[in-house]
């Protein structure tokens, strides 16, 4: 089979859309299937040139132009002329076809082109119809409610199916914007096994980390965004850092929208500054190597789909800290993966309070319990079969497609 992804951006710091297209490229590869990507990325963009999966880059966007040094009105919208076009002379190449991500030009120019080669698609939403953005956001949830009615909702009405990771987020999505006549499939999601040398990651990790030398630390890997309760966890850390003058913690992630600095203020009131630590980004190596310098992963987060930082920590045989806002929360609570609490300082406090308060015989059978949930339910394998069964079911005379 040969499959489609429309996705907006295959910059890696747009986090687990990206990542997900990524991992289900590589398993659907070992399959005999074929993947290729069409995005508003410029063709010049280092993670096009450089990938290894074929991207259509159809930008430069409006996303990234300016008149005048200033951004023109609704230039975050992204408008890209190519993409419609494109995809209604080349949609037909295709035996499937998956829009990922809502709420840019995306929706329309995808609807637009594929209604046009009249080739039958999927959605994956990734949360962004969670309930959560519309209490955070009331008067972004009323313009949104605009796009629904001429670009989202069209996209996601005529779609084949719109796929969900999980029975809670499809639970949540369900008439957070009106009309809602979608055709829902849950398939799941996950991330392939972590590969490579522990030793030689964790070195690279505290190559660039020296200060983290026998350190025992706590690791925050994801987005530094507000809706990822990083300042839940500084302000926690802050209340519990006398109990365990050993313990530092890892804050790891590209800050996208400029809150590192009011989160390092925040550390510096409570007194914590010293003691939280910021690499950036990590990749590669690094990044597996802080995972597994870590005693357990944490991510107090107001909102996440799915979360497959957290996945990765599974397969890593760390505990998992998280909230119940975490979509996959009652997997990790039912199978004794790690620890769930609400989303406010109060259970921040308590999710490294009972963490550490464990004995280390407890923390390791914790961890291994995390990485036999992680290859039951969280491994790519079965999700990449998944979506392949669904589409499957819209193409005609599917037993014969091998």
């Amino acid at each position: 089979m040969r499959i489609l992804h429309v996705i907006p951006s295959m910059n890696p710091q747009d986090g687990g859309p990206v990542e997900g297209v990524l991992q289900l490229a590589a398993e659907w590869e070992r399959m005999g299937h074929v993947t290729e990507v069409v995005s508003k990325d410029d063709p010049r963009d280092p993670w096009v040139t450089g990938s290894a999966v074929t991207i259509h880059g159809m930008g430069p966007n409006t996303k990234s132009l300016t008149v005048l040094g200033r951004r023109p009105p609704l230039a975050g919208y992204g408008y890209t002329p190519r993409l419609a076009p494109w995809l209604a002379a080349n949609a037909g190449r295709y035996d499937g076809v998956i829009v990922n991500g809502l709420w840019n030009y995306l929706s329309l120019g995808a609807h637009r082109g594929l209604m046009q080669a009249g080739v039958p698609y999927h959605v994956f939403t990734h949360g962004m119809l969670d309930p959560w953005f519309k209490e955070s956001m009331p008067l972004k949830h009323l313009a949104k409610q605009a796009f629904w009615l001429f670009a989202d909702g069209p996209l996601l009405n005529d779609a084949a199916a719109v796929l969900f990771t999980t029975e809670e987020e499809r639970e949540l999505a369900r008439n957070q914007f009106r009309p809602y006549r979608i055709r829902e499939k849950v398939v799941g999601y996950g991330t392939a096994d972590v590969e490579g040398d522990p030793e030689r990651q964790v070195e690279a990790f505290l190559a660039a980390q020296p200060q983290l030398r026998g350190k025992r630390t706590l690791l925050f890997l994801s987005r530094i965004h507000p809706k990822k309760g990083c300042d839940l966890l500084v302000q926690a850390f802050g209340r519990i850092a006398a109990e365990h003058p050993d313990v530092d913690i890892v804050i790891a992630g590209p800050d996208q929208v400029g809150i590192k600095a009011s989160l390092e203020a925040l550390a510096r009131e409570a007194g914590v500054a010293d003691r939280i630590h910021w690499p950036g980004m990590l990749t590669g190596d690094a990044k597996w190597g802080a995972f597994r310098h870590a005693e357990a992963f944490i991510l107090p987060s107001h909102q996440e789909n799915f979360g497959v930082v957290v996945a990765e920590a599974m397969a890593l045989s760390k505990p998992v800290l998280i909230t119940n806002k975490v979509n996959i929360w009652r997997e990790v609570e039912a199978s004794g993966s790690g620890i769930v609490t609400t989303d406010d300082v109060d259970g921040a406090v308590a999710l490294m309070r009972r963490f550490l308060a464990l004995s280390s015989a407890e923390r390791e059978r914790m961890g291994a319990q995390a990485r036999d949930t992680f290859l039951k339910c969280f491994h790519v394998t079965q999700f990449a079969r998944n979506v392949l069964a669904v589409i499957r079911e819209g193409l005609p005379r599917a037993a014969d497609v091998a």
